[in-house]
């Protein structure tokens, strides 16, 4: 069963230049081969995102621009952290209830999924979430 202390953030190669800086994700940068990226962008003030896990599914998430905060639960632990810079994703495991919430002004978050979309895969109510992880992650 997968747990908070296997989420983690992953530096990403940055590459400084004086026209600016330039990062790229490739090879073993992070430990799946996406097989979809999508971003969320102009999110309201005091919005929140997310709010589910996946089943099978890990995401890497950059915030391109800006900053947010990622809550994650795995059933007995929550934890709060901040994404604030290009050159730092934050990978997350499968199992791993996720929330992004306080969103900046003009903040883009970037996600990579080691899956394409299945709706299977996703647990949308909490209480589901809880029942999930008391089953031991086989459902």
């Amino acid at each position: 069963m997968t747990t908070n202390a296997e989420v983690q953030f992953i530096e990403i190669p940055k590459i400084q230049d004086r026209r600016g800086n330039l990062s790229v994700i490739e090879g073993t940068t992070i430990p799946f081969v996406s097989k979809r990226v999508y971003y969320l962008y102009d999110v309201p003030s005091g919005s929140k995102r997310g709010g589910h896990a996946h089943k099978k599914q890990q995401e890497f998430l950059i915030a391109l621009s800006g900053s947010f905060d990622v809550v994650l639960k795995d059933g007995k632990t929550t934890k709060i952290m901040l994404l604030n810079k290009p050159n730092f994703g934050l990978l997350i495991v499968d199992g791993i209830w996720r929330e992004l919430r306080n969103f900046s002004s003009g903040a883009v978050c970037l996600v990579l999924a080691s899956d394409g979309f299945e709706e299977e895969d996703y647990i949308r109510e909490y209480k589901n979430f809880k029942l999930f992880k008391n089953r031991g992650s086989k459902a």
